[in-house]
């Protein structure tokens, strides 16, 4: 009898969830509680802190459908800002081992500004399944070089806390990039891991500063060869500014694995578009051309906050009020009345409505 109860309370839960459709139970359990909701990621912030004047660091305990994820991936992280969906996308920067998230952003959009002014402990945000393939391979390399440069760190911190976790007999340098002392993000936290771990070698690097850290200037050659004598026998994995992946790949070559996004390959079909789309805040509107509402909106006079143009960052997310468009990476059609879209890769079927 007992074992029969949790299929019981599961049928009874999916009896409530079809009577209180359209909403979902979701939308009656986040009233109570918004940590209950039973099909949607959500996260409680359980602390803040300032690393450097411009970044905050936010400890999360997300919830039960939280399903873990792999050092080195990436989170859609959900905030509401004046009553508008916001996502952004963030790598978690503890040991996939560990219980709780932490994220550390640098201010330096809406999004990213908003979380270092105005969330705090207590508050709640939404949180995607993990993604993305910049991970550690099943089979650990005995050798591993992790390049970070500013924010960029935050990836590759997680590796160095997941391999120290797993007492990864081989060597690890951790090589991060800062403009200066004030700059250097977990500059406690990496060497209290240097001193659990006697294979790990934190490796600072300033390039501004005239004087302090292990290096001063960009990442060269010679960079490598002072800090890293067997570089070439390791796996290396870099994050930071595109400069600096660029040069660490260009001299390294085929064994660097970057957090880098690369375009998808989109076609548009610009002379068979039919229909007005209306960008309703603003009033103006126009003719369906066929190319992603972007590009349409910015055609129109209008400036919609962007970030990298091809449907990984959300930064140009907004609300769709009517109409159907077609996401131009899957080919998927939707239609729903007051969906969140993303204005890059999302093309007009007919006429459509944003509010924007």
């Amino acid at each position: 009898m007992t074992a029969l109860i949790p299929r019981r309370v599961r049928s009874l839960a999916s009896l409530a969830e079809a009577l209180l459709t359209p909403h979902g139970m979701d939308r009656y359990l986040e009233l109570v509680d918004p940590m209950l909701v039973r099909r949607e990621i959500r996260g409680l912030v359980t602390a803040v802190r300032k690393q450097t004047p411009d970044s905050v660091t936010l400890t999360v305990q997300p919830s039960r459908a939280w399903p873990g994820f792999t050092a080195g991936q990436y989170v859609r992280l959900q905030v509401e800002i004046d009553g508008v969906r916001r996502t952004r996308c963030y790598s978690p920067c503890g040991s996939q081992y560990g219980g709780e998230l932490e994220f550390t952003v640098k201010e330096q959009g809406l999004v990213s500004g908003h979380l270092n002014r105005a969330v705090g402990v207590g508050s709640v945000v939404g949180l995607s399944t993990p993604d993305g393939t910049f991970t550690l391979p099943a089979t650990r390399p005995d050798r591993v070089l992790l390049i970070g440069g500013g924010s960029g760190v935050t990836p590759v911190l997680a590796m160095a806390r997941t391999l120290v976790d797993e007492g990864h007999t081989g060597e690890i340098v951790f090589l991060q990039y800062s403009n200066g002392p004030a700059d250097v993000l977990y500059r406690t936290e990496l060497a209290e891991l240097a001193a659990r771990h006697p294979g790990l070698r934190v490796v600072h690097a300033y390039t501004h500063a005239r004087s302090g850290g292990d290096l001063r200037g960009f990442f060269s050659p010679e960079h490598l060869e002072r800090a890293v004598p067997w570089h070439r026998d390791a796996e290396t994995f870099v994050c930071g500014p595109k400069p600096l992946m660029d040069a660490v790949r260009d001299h390294l070559g085929e064994r660097v694995h970057t957090e880098e996004f690369t375009p998808p390959a989109l076609t548009f079909d610009t002379e068979n578009a039919e229909g007005q789309v209306r960008f309703k805040r603003s009033g103006r509107e126009c003719a369906n051309s066929g190319k992603p509402l972007l590009e349409q909106a910015e055609e129109a006079g209008l400036s919609p906050e962007h970030g990298c143009r091809m449907g990984i960052c959300f930064s140009c997310t907004q609300l769709k009020t009517a109409g159907r468009v077609r996401n131009a990476k899957t080919g998927e059609i939707s239609g729903e009345e007051d969906e969140e879209i993303q204005l890059c890769i999302s093309v007009p079927v007919g006429d459509v409505e944003i509010d924007a």
